[in-house]
């Protein structure tokens, strides 16, 4: 799609700025680092599912940059395009016309993740 973002790019730059705020503020990363930690593991809800929710507020909040790193992982964790779609359609639902926009956005990021 033109005008989207090309997300691996925008995951490798987001993670290079995150590496150089790792030296300057390290306490700051560090507990970044564990929040999300905590916020994804497994537990009640499988890591996919967590991730899953992560996208649909990703989504809903407009985070180009969130939906890059969270497709990313979800490929990795083997997710379909079905389930993908799902969340993207709840995340409709719950957003309207904006969300919409932002799930074309995710649909994008999955299709280069996972070529």
């Amino acid at each position: 799609m033109s005008g989207l973002p090309e997300f691996k790019t925008v995951v490798k730059g987001v993670s290079a700025q995150m590496r150089s705020l790792r030296e300057s503020q390290p306490d700051l990363m560090t507990a970044f680092s564990q929040l999300a930690a905590a916020g994804s593991k497994e537990g009640a809800l499988s890591k996919k599912t967590r991730e899953l929710v992560a996208l649909g507020i990703a989504i809903a909040c407009r985070c180009d940059d969130c939906i890059g790193f969270h497709v990313k992982t979800l490929v990795q964790l083997g997710t379909t395009r079905a389930e993908l779609e799902e969340v993207l359609g709840t995340a409709v639902y719950m957003g309207g016309g904006p969300s919409m926009m932002y799930a074309t956005h995710a649909l994008s990021a999955f299709e280069e993740f996972s070529s």
